[in-house]
């Protein structure tokens, strides 16, 4: 019982003690591999990653045709 106790404090402790890496606004965390249901986006540093949860992640707007031809550019083809 007293060996659980401690490794129970213990565990406490270093969970207060380890610095966690908060990156995108609070959203993500830094880390070296992500979690499956992760995707990283930006890096924090040289060996981590800023795993984000995809749906904070922006979406890249779909690119739209040149609509700035003329009806006198289409005629002449």
């Amino acid at each position: 019982m007293k060996l659980l106790l401690l490794v129970f404090t213990v565990t406490l402790l270093l969970a207060q003690v380890t610095p966690v890496m908060k990156c995108w606004g609070k959203s993500g965390r830094c880390r070296t591999m992500c979690k499956e249901s992760e995707v990283y986006y930006l890096l924090c540093n040289t060996e981590a990653k800023c795993c984000v949860d995809p749906k904070y992640v922006p979406v890249e707007p779909p690119k739209l045709p040149n609509t700035n031809t003329s009806l006198e550019s289409i005629s002449a083809v």
